[in-house]
């Protein structure tokens, strides 16, 4: 479990190892279904644009960071299981403190990823097709050498640093915001802007119909496995969601609503089109809940969207 402590704890570890990301103010009936209210202001955070393409740096870094003032960073370095994202951040990361990084994904992981994991330095081992062989995986090799596990989404650093995100939200919005839309994969990002915005916003995590882990947690009141597929799984493909997500999510009162590929696709593509945004799938069924009708705000509401992730390949734009 975290809470908003935690998460400025984290803000004050990583200051100056991630960037501030940008806000940016949209016209609210862009992101509505026709004839439906639309809220009196909608944000975009641009997390899209922070250290490797997406907000899984600030977890990373909090992770690492920790380990090495304690001492328990070990000379074997590190090693992480992810789609792709959070290994990338990893990497990132522990190239920064000077840390061998070794991360396993899945063989179905978009080749882009992959060649940027190589690229930061990272020793790549593709395992199995879904996140949770290469988990597997991971969790062997690190007994086996005694590397430091850095979990995508299910560790206390983890979440308490993506949260930074929501103190900066406040920031920004002048504590305007009411509520924020944000993707779940396995839930490490709403966790830490939940804990990060108790008592102060709602959040509300989306997630795809065909990748329903925190909605299914939430409907049987503990994490439970999902068979996940469509087109975001390579970003939110965990098929369980956090044990620390679920928790914070009840504790908190978090919103799960669920949005199918068709409006998931063609929220990204509007994306592009009305803002030459490159976003991933995973990252547009967020704006997907507003333009699909998923989610519908009262008239008088503050809305922020988070763009967590821009690690896709130009060319699936279409798609």
């Amino acid at each position: 479990m975290i809470d908003v402590a935690d998460v400025r704890a984290a803000a004050a570890r990583i200051q100056g190892r991630v960037r501030r990301t940008p806000v940016m103010e949209v016209e609210p009936a862009e992101f509505v279904p026709e004839r439906a209210t639309a809220p009196a202001k909608v944000w975009l955070k641009l997390e899209l644009t922070q250290h490797t393409g997406s907000f899984k740096a600030r977890g990373a870094f909090n992770r690492i960071l920790r380990a090495e003032e304690e001492g328990l960073l070990p000379e074997a370095g590190v090693i992480a299981a992810s789609g792709g994202n959070a290994g990338l951040a990893i990497a990132y990361a522990a190239s920064q403190v000077g840390a061998k990084a070794e991360v396993y994904v899945p063989e179905t992981a978009p080749q882009v990823k992959v060649a940027k994991l190589r690229a930061l330095g990272a020793t790549v081992v593709q395992v199995g097709v879904k996140y949770a062989d290469a988990h597997e995986a991971a969790v062997k090799r690190t007994a086996e050498t005694g590397a430091l596990f850095c979990h995508p989404y299910d560790q206390p650093e983890m979440c308490a640093g993506q949260g930074v995100i929501g103190l900066e939200l406040l920031e920004q919005t002048a504590g305007e915001v009411d509520t924020v839309l944000l993707a779940v994969g396995g839930g490490g990002l709403m966790a830490g802007v939940a804990a990060a915005l108790e008592g102060k916003a709602t959040v509300v995590g989306v997630e795809p119909s065909a990748a329903p882990t925190l909605n299914a947690a939430l409907r049987a009141g503990r994490p439970v496995d999902v068979e996940v597929s469509g087109v975001a799984a390579d970003s939110l493909g965990a098929t369980r969601a956090g044990e620390i997500a679920h928790a914070v999510a009840t504790r908190t009162g978090v919103q799960s609503v669920l949005v199918p590929d068709e409006a998931i696709s063609e929220a990204r593509r509007r994306i592009w089109e009305d803002y030459r945004l490159v976003v991933e799938h995973g990252t547009a069924a967020a704006a997907a809940a507003l333009r699909a009708g998923a989610y519908r705000p009262e008239a008088d509401e503050r809305v922020a969207v988070l763009l967590c992730g821009a690690n896709t390949a130009l060319g699936d734009l279409a798609v």
